[in-house]
């Protein structure tokens, strides 16, 4: 299946579109790595741990909407977008959303 962040497909042709696909994580910080963040912010720089949970969120999240895609029978998701909201303290959740197509 292709996906794309533009809102076509280079030499293909949107035959049908077949609405939003969208898949979502939710995801809690821990204490190990509020710990090392917690001494991280003390001398500045990248917080690694962080980087790594949004970069696993992110995955699951285009994983899902992939397999909702797959699920209306789609041959590719254009217009890819990202969002991220904070449910509740140190909880964050991670939408991948598209617009499910089928193809010439």
């Amino acid at each position: 299946m292709k996906i794309t962040t533009t809102d076509f497909l280079p030499g293909k042709e949107i035959t049908q579109v077949l609405g939003v696909a969208r898949g979502s994580t939710v995801r809690a910080r821990n204490i190990g790595r509020d710990i090392f963040a917690g001494l991280k912010n003390l001398v500045g720089g990248e917080i690694s741990e962080y980087t790594r949970l949004m970069a696993e969120a992110r995955e699951q999240a285009l994983i899902r909407m992939k397999s909702d895609a797959e699920r209306m029978g789609a041959d590719a998701v254009i217009n890819v977008r990202f969002t991220t909201a904070m449910i509740m303290q140190g909880t964050s959740e991670i939408l991948a959303f598209g617009t499910a197509v089928k193809l010439d």
